[in-house]
């Protein structure tokens, strides 16, 4: 008798268990969907008709394909322009930094010198200070330099990122010493050792800050708009707020065709990505 009492609660339990199993999925994937219908709208109206758009009924699949949105903005404005030029500004903006920081964060960890901790600590305190309340004198010392609207007057001032310098100062330490030191007794100057070691080292690290500040870099707004004056510099957001103006319309169709467009690459870099920015959060997790 107690036997099969035991056979029947070990049932009971199993079935239980993958009930709450099955309620988890749910839960997941209904969560899921709900955050992706949003783009998904978006990427079904860009190929809707003028028709289905305006239609009473909303439409989550264009049963009418059309290319007339797309073939109207690249031809009526200067999107693709935009595209090419965040993309440039983006690559940039991401290269510089990350050499930069680099440099910074293996200074502050690996080379002996007064007061890095004082500056190391000033690094840390500046996340504190809002960037609205630098524009006006980086904006002056830009204009002095004569980097308005160019590449440079919005690359230079993101130089040296704060957020990647600290996360680059975190990985550097859990580098081993007795790497640089076996490097030394092989000759390796200190240049060698930071390009041919150290740097191979944190290729998933930098793959991960190198995404952060991509797609950081691709959606600043206001100290682009500052810099890029001329409307064949502007960036992908300048460009997007501005269009409606210049088009004179306020077509969904445009704006979320616009909005696919300014969206693709991104999901593009972040796919491409995505391995090196599970393999620098594994990497951080097991030195801990």
């Amino acid at each position: 008798m107690s036997t099969k009492t035991t056979t029947v609660r070990d049932r009971l339990t199993s079935t239980d268990g993958r009930l709450k199993t099955i309620a988890v999925y749910l839960g997941l994937y209904g969560t899921a969907a709900l955050f992706l219908l949003p783009y998904w709208y978006m990427f079904a109206t860009s190929f809707m008709t003028r028709e289905l758009v305006y239609s009473d009924v909303p439409h989550l699949i264009p049963w009418d394909v059309t290319l007339y949105w797309y073939e109207y903005l690249l031809t009526d404005s200067l999107i693709g322009m935009w595209t090419v030029n965040t993309i440039i500004l983006a690559g940039i903006t991401t290269a510089v930094v990350l050499l930069i920081d680099a440099m910074i964060a293996y200074s502050l960890t690996r080379l002996e010198w007064p007061g890095r901790r004082v500056i190391f600590a000033v690094i840390v305190a500046s996340f504190m200070v809002p960037g609205i309340v630098n524009l006006v004198p980086v904006y002056i010392i830009v204009s002095e330099l004569g980097l308005v609207n160019s590449v440079w007057g919005v690359v230079l001032p993101s130089a040296a990122n704060p957020l990647g310098v600290f996360m680059l100062v975190q990985f550097f330490k859990d580098i081993p010493d007795e790497l640089e030191e076996a490097a030394r007794l092989d000759g390796f100057s200190r240049l060698r050792i930071f390009t041919h070691i150290i740097m191979p080292l944190m290729r998933s690290a930098l793959a991960a800050l190198g995404l952060f500040i991509f797609i950081w870099t691709w959606n600043a707004f206001v100290w682009p708009l500052l810099i890029l004056q001329s409307e064949t510099m502007y960036t992908l957001p300048i460009g997007l707020v501005t269009l409606q103006e210049n088009m004179g319309t306020t077509e969904p169709g445009v704006i979320m065709t616009s909005a696919v467009i300014a969206s693709v690459p991104l999901l593009i870099v972040f796919l491409v990505m995505q391995k090196q920015l599970v393999k620098a959060v594994e990497m951080q997790g097991t030195t801990k």
